[in-house]
């Protein structure tokens, strides 16, 4: 099984998951929170429509996790890791 880096910590992922899919089989469901109300989100459609699950990933910002496939060494950056 092969890793990500997620908020600086390694997470495991099968082969062809997704970073939302790495992420929810490793049981994080939420990895932001809304701007108003800071309500939790994660992956929501899970098919690229809404901005549910929006995440870093090796410096580029703003990007759905449920579209992007997770390769070895990748860094994804969560909202969870500020101290908003």
């Amino acid at each position: 099984m092969s890793e990500i880096i997620v908020d600086g910590e390694p997470l495991p992922y099968v082969e062809g998951q997704t970073v939302a899919a790495a992420l929810v089989a490793a049981g994080r469901v939420a990895w932001r929170t809304t701007r108003v109300g800071h309500r939790p989100r994660g992956v929501f459609c899970g098919i690229g429509v809404c901005f549910d699950c929006l995440v870093t990933i090796d410096g580029a910002a703003g990007l759905r996790a449920c579209l992007v496939p997770a390769h070895a060494g990748m860094t994804v950056t969560t909202e969870e890791s500020d101290d908003e």
